[in-house]
């Protein structure tokens, strides 16, 4: 093994690492209430585009129907998230986060907007700009970060 082989492995232990320790203390959160990290996701997704149809997060989460059926099931048992038929279509049905669930959403979305601002804080803004394009580079082939995008988009016009 050469020398950048190297010190890509430890790029890839680091990234491995790192995101157990961006992960760990919502996973703490979340098995308190009887769900997992699949089911983080859904929230997040679900707060960033309050309404989005159930097609539009499997696009986003790349997922099939069946993987998601399940987990948005549960949310909804729990009172974390509603459905509601849209009225543009009756065969559509709209995603939105609980008063519970906006809080539960929020609580652990805080804990990882604090583990990061308290890195790039120590760091700095280069620091913060060049993780930011590397995130950006390795997103930006995800189907689901321009389905996003596309969300996103239509909720500012």
């Amino acid at each position: 093994m050469n020398e950048e082989e190297q010190q890509l492995n430890k790029v890839l232990m680091l990234f491995y690492f790192g995101y157990r320790t961006f992960t760990e203390k919502p996973d703490q959160i979340i098995e308190k209430y009887g769900i997992q990290r699949v089911h983080h996701r859904i929230l997040f997704f679900i707060a960033q585009v309050p309404g989005i149809t159930v097609n539009d997060l499997l696009s986003i989460l790349e997922v099939s129907k069946q993987a998601l059926n399940t987990p948005l099931r549960l949310l909804s048992e729990k009172n974390l998230i509603k459905m509601v038929q849209a009225d543009f279509d009756k065969r559509y049905k709209l995603l939105y986060l609980t008063e519970q669930g906006k809080q539960l959403e929020s609580k652990l979305s805080h804990v990882q907007r604090e583990q990061m601002k308290t890195i790039f804080d120590s760091l700095g803004s280069n620091h913060q700009k060049a993780w930011i394009d590397v995130m950006n580079a390795l997103a930006k082939v995800r189907p689901g970060q321009q389905q996003f995008n596309t969300q996103i988009n239509k909720q500012r016009h």
